[in-house]
């Protein structure tokens, strides 16, 4: 089983930038598919954004495509999310998901295996 641990959350100006880290500890975690997932107040957890284990598939919602990078550091086990422009209406909890199969980016098909704890986003107009 791999354990996830979020970082990087917190207040941030609309317009501004934010990074999000999801650390990765299990022999296995590199070879995950990997998602972000959000979930604001009163709504259902939501896709974000994922990739694969070698990085070279990525998958973005529409909300926040040109907008927010996904990117992984397999020597680190550690996946990013880069929050560009952020909006009002991207406030949220963020979590870090783990999918044991390598190359899944569709949100349709990922079933998770390993959650995070969550990082709280939080962006001002």
């Amino acid at each position: 089983q791999v354990r996830l641990v979020e970082s990087g959350g917190g207040l941030v100006q609309a317009g501004g930038s934010l990074r999000l880290s999801c650390a990765a500890s299990g022999r296995t975690a590199s070879s995950y598919a990997m998602g972000w997932f959000r979930q604001a107040p009163g709504k259902e957890r939501a896709f974000v954004a994922a990739i694969s284990s070698s990085g070279g598939f990525t998958n973005y919602a529409d909300s926040v495509k040109g907008r927010f990078t996904i990117s992984r550091d397999n020597a680190k086990n550690t996946v990013y999310l880069q929050m560009n422009s952020p909006k009002p209406e991207d406030t949220a909890v963020y979590y870090c998901a783990g999918d044991r199969t390598p190359w899944v980016v569709d949100p349709a098909r990922l079933r998770p295996a390993s959650w995070g704890q969550g990082t709280q986003v939080t962006v001002s107009s």
